[in-house]
């Protein structure tokens, strides 16, 4: 058990960082609901009421898509695109897929490889682009909740305020579901960005996500 701890603590941290903060959304989003329906003297949620609700589902799924679309792009346009100096650039001699001796694919495998990237044929295409394609199904299904949901919240509040609802064309077009998605958009793409930049004159020792304290700003695709 000792041994699974820790050859499973990232996964198993950031499981429970992700579960408090929850956890704390959900508390506070519901004391905020709660204040803002007591002074419209209107009902107020239990916790459960609040967790269930059209309300809290838009702000998880809205967070959520733009975190997968965020690694989707990362893991696309780092294929073919570089940056000098960055640890999360390949390096400059690699840009595009890379040959099968490179991959470790079909005739190159080693004994221990996944089975699909041994057998070849459309197996071993659709495994060579499975991370991409599953971060961009649950970005498409996120996004889809956030559509979901976010009408719902919409039509409620429009009700509340004697408005008419609206149907899926018209909330998909309202600057209510491209304000939700564009403010999560912008910052997750600062931060890759910013991420890019800084890691190429920055150190963390010991990080996957830095360099080696002692390489050269312009060391490119190297992790420490």
């Amino acid at each position: 058990m000792k041994a699974w701890l820790r050859e499973n603590s990232l996964t198993l941290v950031f499981s429970l960082i992700l579960l408090a903060a929850l956890v704390g959304q959900a508390l506070t989003g519901d004391s905020s609901y709660n204040e803002s329906a007591l002074d419209a003297g209107l009902p107020t949620l239990t916790l459960g009421q609040y967790i269930a609700s059209s309300q809290f589902a838009v702000d998880v799924a809205e967070n959520w898509q733009s975190e997968y679309l965020q690694f989707l792009l990362y893991i696309l346009l780092t294929v073919w695109l570089l940056q000098k100096g960055s640890p999360e650039s390949k390096p400059l001699d690699k840009a595009g897929r890379e040959s099968d001796k490179e991959q470790k694919v079909g005739g190159h495998a080693d004994a221990d490889s996944p089975t699909w990237a041994k057998v070849g044929g459309w197996r071993t295409s659709v495994y060579s682009r499975s991370l991409g394609l599953v971060m961009g199904l649950v970005f498409l299904g996120s996004w889809t909740a956030q559509l979901v949901a976010g009408r719902s919240a919409y039509n409620a509040e429009q009700l509340q305020d004697l408005q008419d609802p609206l149907g899926w064309g018209g909330y998909l077009h309202a600057p209510d579901f491209w304000n939700r998605t564009f403010q999560n958009w912008q910052s997750e793409f600062l931060a890759v960005g910013s991420m890019v930049v800084f890691s190429i004159y920055l150190r963390e020792r010991g990080s996957p996500e830095s360099k080696p304290v002692g390489s050269a700003h312009t060391s490119t695709g190297v992790e420490g």
